[in-house]
């Protein structure tokens, strides 16, 4: 979920955003990917050694093999080639002679089936036709996978480059917004199941998360007791909340929806990223929006939810699974970083995971979960 956590939490994955240039974000730019920005690194963390790394697919991804990925398309590059911030995929603006730049995204290789990502594509079109404002990608060849292309054993796509802002989080209007065409994505997920991608549960977020740290031995010894104890606890309070319930509607998602993956720009959000898209609850793509005590958040909340009826109705009793949501989220976030440690990417762009220090606060951060959860959750003012 790509899904997301980062010293807080709100996927996550590819901090670059599909179809966007980065470098409107400066210094705002969601650097954690858990819909956080991390200012500086401690010294002390920073200067931990990074793991050993084997040699990784993605190092064969040289700039002539992004540009001719991108000319065997029938475009014809300028050879300017930029690499932008992005971790789980490498994502590159190419330049085009005579042409607007475009964004290339490389997936990693072995993580989604062509399956996934067509029916991603599917998705994020079908939302583009209803002038829901998504960047899809470009039809870059004939035949059964037009958006999809493979180049020296890479699928890669094409986007449009968008440009944008991060929205502003504390203007009722940006909220409304984002609570209006949140909803109208919605009604389309909810009328378009998916039928490939991967569904929101416990057990695959938070039961093998938590499996894989202590299988490959990524907690010291002397924390692994007490990771094993809190972790133990949170997840036994997840399922408490019982988020896979017959009582919440599962539809097709964005799945990553936090203030990272949208840009405004000409007066309305624009959503990109839908590489993490799942099947589950409405509020997975809401919560990450919210930030604050829990007066900023009830007012957010209230104004988001607002625009959100005005297209699709909202299930007041998923406001129980905001907390629970929040927890997968940060159990998966380190089972993600773990997971890909071996990509030389990640001890370069990540140095402070992975440090006896890091364990430690994850584990604090573990128990201030367990006490979120047994807290009375947000709600809605009369009338909604």
């Amino acid at each position: 979920m790509a899904i997301n956590n980062e010293h807080d939490i709100n996927n996550e994955h590819d901090n670059n955003h599909d179809g966007n240039n980065d470098d409107h974000y400066g210094d705002d730019h969601d650097d954690d990917n858990r819909g956080n920005l991390i200012s500086s690194l401690d010294e002390d963390i920073a200067e931990a050694a990074p793991p050993s790394v084997e040699d990784h697919p993605y190092q064969l991804l040289t700039p002539d093999v992004v540009i001719d990925a991108v000319e065997s398309t029938g475009r014809l590059s300028d050879a300017r080639i930029l690499a932008l911030n992005s971790y789980e995929n490498r994502v590159y603006q190419v330049g085009i002679d005579e042409g607007e730049p475009v964004i290339v995204k490389f997936y990693r290789p072995d993580r989604w089936t062509v399956a996934q990502i067509v029916e991603e594509h599917v998705f994020t079109q079908k939302l583009y036709d209803l002038d829901i404002p998504v960047v899809p990608p470009l039809v870059i060849q004939e035949g059964e996978t037009p958006t999809l292309a493979k180049f020296n054993n890479f699928y890669f796509s094409i986007y449009p480059r968008q440009g944008g802002r991060a929205p502003e989080l504390d203007n009722l209007d940006h909220l409304y917004q984002l609570g209006q065409f949140i909803g109208r994505i919605h009604a389309v997920g909810a009328s378009y199941p998916f039928q490939h991608r991967i569904d929101l549960r416990v057990k695959a977020f938070g039961h093998d998360s938590v499996a894989y740290l202590l299988d490959n031995n990524f907690i010291p010894n002397d924390l692994r007791a007490a990771y094993k104890s809190i972790s133990k606890e949170l997840l036994l309070a997840i399922e408490k909340a019982n988020p896979e319930s017959d009582d919440f509607k599962a539809i097709s998602l964005h799945g990553d929806c936090h203030p990272g993956n949208v840009l405004w720009r000409d007066d309305r959000p624009h959503f990109v990223d839908f590489d993490d898209a799942m099947t589950g609850p409405a509020i997975q793509d809401l919560w990450m929006l919210l930030s604050g005590d829990t007066s900023n958040k009830q007012r957010q909340l209230s104004e988001i939810i607002e625009g959100y009826e005005a297209f699709y109705p909202f299930n007041t009793a998923e406001l129980r699974l905001i907390e629970p949501m929040r927890a997968l989220r940060v159990l998966n976030y380190s089972a993600w970083l773990a997971k890909r440690w071996h990509d030389p990417a990640f001890p370069a762009s990540f140095p402070w995971f992975n440090t006896e220090r890091y364990w430690s606060e994850h584990i604090l951060e573990l128990k201030e979960l367990v006490s979120a959860l047994a807290e009375p959750v947000l709600s809605l003012p009369d009338g909604f």
